[in-house]
């Protein structure tokens, strides 16, 4: 499989996608998409976000 680069993120888009994983109501897709891009290993026993 190709290994795609991303170019850029949309921030808003991110943020609210990681409020999302960190409240548990992200689909799955988007879970996988948000550990691959921050490189998480598992799900993170503390916020992602400072003062979440």
């Amino acid at each position: 499989m190709p290994s795609h680069r991303i170019s850029w993120i949309n921030t808003p888009v991110l943020l609210e996608a990681i409020e999302r994983y960190e409240q548990g109501r992200l689909p799955r897709s988007l879970r996988l998409w948000l550990q691959t891009v921050l490189e998480i290993e598992a799900t993170p026993s503390g916020p992602l976000l400072p003062g979440g």
